[in-house]
């Protein structure tokens, strides 16, 4: 990015920097520094065609935002632009920003009921069991690329993960996932998203009724049974939202952090030079580049002056979480150990999930440098691409190599989707992976005294290595950072 930002009055300046294009999603950051010299904490942003935004890239101005929900109200029922057809319904950004009867969109007493039910229910996940099977999910898909010495660490792995661990926590048949990752992936890429909202709302009206006749041990029935009395209408957007929140932002978490620790020489060195543990390397992307880039949409109540920019009432403010916490206000403050950042937003809409969150992540990264200890990107990380968007930081893809490891976990296919006369060397398809032993969680009130079941994977005799591994040093050991 070397162009300079366009001159105060022409008509790239009025509309505001487009945030839809592969010049933004190649380097985010020069946009932010170019915004923050140009226009100061809050910058003209255009989120998609003919959708300005204001975009808040300054640390304290998006506290201020985040925490003052008297003055920036977070119902999209507000948005004047779209009511008044300024922005058609069609355009891209409605599936992302506009109302949906869900915690996320709501303010006052309907905020606090809906949160309420979904702060409770997350609050029911044993996050012992949890480990377990994130662990034996991983085993499954590392086993379907391990022998391959070569893979997409975001195809074959960071995408597909999430979606298996909350198709499990959700009690969602394993035949809904691939609908249900067209529909959240097209809905963050802006691709068809009209088609990718309806897929997805289909999808998850279809598991809600299937929980009304069924319901289980699982998110979607405790949802279901909480004393708020959540409608249908309710259930699906609540399911929508945290699926959305569990897995697209969860799978750029995992891929980012991988991609850091196989580029960056503070956390790929040896153990010996002074690595940093995966926490470390987690904190670091939250900090510099957290899954969701841009979100937490506000809408004013009121003409407001926000830093010295006044926002006119009910047009979108949008909280930069990558550019305010990587606001030079903060240089030299450490990242290590620091939380912080804003990656899982703050005030009363904050993230509630983000133990979960952080757990999936950290065991996700763990397991796979744990299995695959001699890993190393397969193309300059110069060369990485990004998928476009406004919202999310995204990579189009992780290309890795290895030495092929031996598969020691059966992979269990759906017996409907193993391909007639499929081989050794065939890979299933994520959603054919079904994760091995028990439920996650067998109990209506999980306790934190379920034990950590062993591995599913077991080594083979003569396979430890007794030496230093040449890339992650004692590799267990110092991923828990011991």
């Amino acid at each position: 990015m070397n162009q300079p930002a366009p001159p105060p009055g022409c008509p790239a300046h009025h509309r505001g920097f487009p945030l839809h294009g592969p010049e933004f999603a190649a380097d985010p950051a020069a946009v932010y520094a170019r915004l923050r010299a140009a226009e100061g904490p809050v910058a003209r942003v255009e989120l998609y065609p003919g959708v300005p935004a204001a975009l808040v890239i300054g640390y304290h101005a998006a506290l201020e935002v985040l925490r003052s929900p008297e003055t920036f109200a977070k119902d999209p029922r507000r948005w004047r632009s779209l009511a008044d057809g300024r922005v058609a319904a069609d355009n891209p950004a409605a599936p992302m920003m506009g109302y949906r009867p869900n915690c996320l969109h709501t303010d006052g007493e309907q905020h606090t009921r809906l949160r309420g039910a979904v702060a409770d229910s997350l609050d029911r996940v044993d996050l012992n069991a949890l480990r377990v099977h994130v662990e034996r999910t991983c085993d499954g898909l590392i086993d379907s690329f391990a022998g391959l010495g070569q893979a997409d660490l975001v195809g074959d792995y960071a995408r597909p993960l999430p979606l298996l661990v909350f198709n499990e926590l959700f009690g969602s048949p394993a035949r809904f996932g691939d609908r249900l990752v067209r529909g959240m992936s097209g809905i963050f890429d802006g691709v068809d998203a009209q088609r990718s909202n309806q897929e997805l709302t289909d999808t998850v009206l279809e598991l809600v009724a299937l929980k009304r006749a069924e319901p289980a041990e699982d998110v979607t029935s405790w949802l279901m049974g909480h004393q708020s009395a959540l409608t249908d209408e309710e259930m699906l957007h609540q399911v929508i939202l945290l699926m959305g929140g569990g897995t697209e932002p969860q799978h750029n978490l995992i891929s980012n952090t991988l991609r850091l620790l196989l580029s960056d020489d503070r956390f790929a060195g040896s153990l010996s030079g002074g690595s940093l543990p995966v926490e470390d390397a987690l904190d670091e992307v939250l900090w510099t580049d957290p899954p969701m880039a841009n979100f937490a949409v506000h809408f004013p109540v009121r003409d407001v002056e926000l830093a010295g920019v006044r926002l006119p009432e009910g047009e979108p403010v949008v909280v930069s979480f990558a550019a305010a916490n990587t606001d030079p206000a903060l240089s030299g403050a450490p990242r290590t150990r620091n939380r912080a950042h804003l990656a899982w937003s703050a005030g009363p809409h904050a993230c509630p999930a983000q133990g979960p969150a952080r757990l999936i992540a950290s065991v996700a990264v763990e397991r796979l440098l744990d299995r695959l200890p001699e890993v190393e990107l397969a193309v300059d990380p110069a060369r990485l691409s990004w998928r476009p968007g406004p919202f999310h930081r995204s990579l189009a893809a992780l290309p890795v190599r290895f030495p092929p490891a031996t598969v020691t976990t059966p992979i269990a296919v759906l017996p409907a989707a193993r391909p007639a006369g499929s081989g050794p060397g065939h890979r299933p398809a994520a959603t054919d992976l079904l994760p091995g032993g028990p439920a996650w969680n067998r109990t209506a009130a999980p306790t934190a005294s379920t034990p950590v079941a062993p591995t599913s994977t077991v080594r083979p005799d003569g396979s430890t290595r007794t030496g230093r591994w040449p890339r992650w040093s004692s590799p267990a050991a110092w991923l828990r950072g011991r």
